[in-house]
């Protein structure tokens, strides 16, 4: 017999995962989303009849999914089709290029090609760093629930205390990464990483260099677009008898004797649950989008503390000139300026420029007439309160045409191109400003003040890239198995069931609607 009933507000990759995982124990989940597909950021657009990856356009570490499926007794394989990417990415400077492979030691001579021999074993040593803080963090950090310092170090144990002693958190990426590379490009190339984690490289602590050990394990593409993983992982949980409510925004969380009890929609109905998991980013908590009675579960994120947000073209286009890769990095001449023109909330004047060409793979031949892409340029999390001006954005698209024509790249953009905003992604995301990745990863404590499984309403979970550990969709993924793990421990160690809410015990409903993609 089915346990206590569950709601997951949010079909993003953490409330997918974790309504998958608790479906499999037997748990009767409803998941209820405010848009009409699931994913959440992991979404599409179509665009002259092609359906287009508007969202995450990099797979890693696949077996992060592929455990998650077999603790539902299926195989990722038997769901999605994938084949490892040859070359991670194709990074550009006006004419100079540099390619980066899955094979590393093809990293290492294109690497030494490129700048030199010193480069080269600086890569080396760059890469091995990475590992080690990858390895020392996987366990202890990502996949527990939000540690402190003191418990992350009883974490790591005595075997792991002269690692955690050697963190880096007290260093500043950019700042390590000349100790590595001389080359002001190569400094450029590896700190882009930080970007991942909606952080600047300049303010991120030079941890982050892990992030590059996670693409070093292998990049895949996912046959039919990334948000394929998406409707797997919704057809997983069917599987195990979740049940998907879509176009179903959620007005309220209630809350009776102290507890979750359940969650009110915008059309009035009340859907009572003794435990509810919230996917939406846990800012739309704090500022009351989901009641009075739960603003106080999470703590507010200062505006000052936000991630990057973007500005992302995604359409049709007809290339000529550059050779595109599947992943392009166009860099800024400038890379201080354009953070330090982020950091003050306005948009760089000469952008770095990430191309998304989802039609390429390595040594295929470009295909014929207009092809599918992303473009992304990093803009700061401003949505809800200066939406750029019709000029800025004419601006703005100028200049990131001007960035990839200098590496000979000619983008011809079909007039049915989505440009989406700060202000959009604040819509899809509200109380946000539009920051894709949640607080951005500045300064030795950001790890230990994102947001963790728990709030401080008995019941009631968060998941999501903007909880811990962090951004990217596998990181969303290990939050949705983590607050399944926290769910699941809280109920063993009740000695007491769960009141049901009760009338008269319930939260006054708020007036307005909160999207939860």
């Amino acid at each position: 017999m089915a346990s206590e009933n569950v709601v997951v507000i949010g079909a993003g990759v953490g409330g997918l995962v974790s309504a998958a995982l608790l479906a499999a124990r037997g748990h009767a989940v409803t998941v209820v989303e405010a848009q009409a597909t699931p994913g959440g950021k992991l979404r599409t657009l179509t665009a002259e009849g092609a359906a287009i990856d508007a969202g995450p356009t990099v797979f890693t570490l696949r077996h992060i999914f592929e455990d998650i499926f077999a603790a539902c007794g299926d195989s990722l394989d038997r769901h999605l089709t994938m084949r490892p990417a040859r070359t991670l990415a194709r990074h550009a400077w006006g004419d100079a290029r540099l390619d980066l492979f899955a094979d590393r030691v093809a990293s290492e001579a294109a690497i030494g090609d490129f700048a030199g021999a010193r480069a080269a074993q600086g890569y080396r040593a760059f890469c091995a760093e990475a590992q080690r803080l990858y390895d020392a963090l996987d366990a202890p950090l990502l996949r527990q629930s939000k540690p402190d310092p003191l418990t992350l170090g009883w974490r790591m144990g005595a075997r792991g205390f002269a690692d955690y002693c050697t963190l880096r958190p007290y260093t500043a990426l950019w700042r390590t990464l000349g100790d590595y590379f001389a080359d002001p490009r190569l400094r450029q190339l590896f700190g882009r990483y930080a970007t991942y984690a909606g952080s600047s490289p300049f303010a991120c602590p030079a941890t982050l260099m892990l992030i590059a050990h996670v693409e070093a394990r292998g990049v895949w593409l996912i046959e039919g677009g990334m948000h394929r993983l998406a409707g797997a992982l919704e057809a997983l949980g069917r599987q195990q008898g979740a049940r998907y409510r879509y176009a179903s925004p959620v007005h309220e969380i209630l809350v009776a004797r102290g507890r979750a009890a359940g969650v009110m929609l915008a059309s009035g109905e009340h859907i009572p649950a003794s435990t509810i998991i919230c996917n939406a980013d846990p800012a739309a908590l704090a500022a009351g989008r989901f009641g009075a009675a739960v603003r106080h579960a999470v703590t507010a994120t200062p505006r000052a503390r936000r991630s990057l947000s973007a500005m992302v073209w995604t359409g049709q286009a007809t290339i000529s000139g550059f050779p595109l890769a599947r992943h392009n990095v166009f860099f800024s001449d400038d890379y201080p300026a354009e953070f330090a023109a982020l950091a003050a909330g306005r948009l760089a004047d000469a952008p770095s420029i990430y191309v998304c060409a989802q039609d390429r793979a390595d040594a295929a031949a470009p295909p014929p007439g207009a092809e599918r892409i992303q473009v992304i340029v990093n803009a700061p999390a401003t949505g809800d309160s200066a939406a750029f001006t019709p000029q800025e954005i004419e601006t703005c698209t100028e200049r990131m045409l001007d960035g990839v024509s200098r590496a000979g790249l000619s983008l011809d953009l079909a007039p049915s191109t989505v440009l989406t905003t700060p202000s959009d992604f604040d819509t899809l995301c509200p109380s946000t400003g539009g920051a894709l990745y949640g607080p951005a990863s500045h300064g030795w404590a950001a790890s230990f003040r994102r947001q963790g499984s728990r709030t401080r309403i008995a019941g009631l979970y968060c998941a999501g890239g903007s909880t811990h550990p962090g951004a990217g969709v596998p990181m969303a993924a290990l939050s949705g198995q983590l607050a399944v793990e926290c769910l699941l421990k809280d109920r063993a160690s009740m000695s007491v069931s769960i009141p049901a809410a009760m009338p008269g015990g319930i939260s006054t409903r708020p007036a307005k609607t909160a999207p939860t993609a």
